[in-house]
């Protein structure tokens, strides 16, 4: 099987619907990889990229943010790098109302029985080891 990387645009054109025939086109992209055509590639800096263009460019709610991307990163077809993670971060983000990066670094932080060295208040309330320094 073939593997591919895909940038945000592709995700954000399939979440969005802004530009249809793109949107059709990565619809027809996400169907090559359910049928086992291709494994579809997706770097965590690619999935911060979606969150942040969601959030500030089409002003969607963290809620709809991560409905869309939760979908797109258990589907079949797709790898996303640190995939659990990218899930948990998903979940925090919206059940704690804070930023991706915040919810991510806890996520991985945490699975990994670490501390994360911040001055972000918003770690804490997360649940995240913070080191004192």
């Amino acid at each position: 099987m073939k593997s591919v990387w895909v940038d945000a645009n592709v995700f954000i054109r399939l979440l969005t619907n802004d530009t249809p025939e793109h949107a059709e086109r990565a619809q027809k992209l996400m169907g090559r990889a359910a049928r086992g055509d291709l494994l579809l590639l997706v770097p965590t800096v690619v999935i911060a990229e979606i969150v942040w263009a969601l959030a500030s460019f089409y002003r969607y709610e963290r809620s709809k943010i991560a409905t869309g991307l939760q979908s797109l990163v258990t589907a079949d077809g797709v790898a996303v790098e640190g995939a659990d993670a990218v899930v948990d971060a998903l979940t925090l983000m919206v059940d704690k109302n804070v930023d991706f990066a915040d919810a991510y670094l806890t996520a991985v932080a945490g699975a990994r029985g670490e501390e994360v060295a911040s001055f972000d208040a918003d770690l804490k309330r997360l649940g995240a080891r913070v080191l004192a320094f």
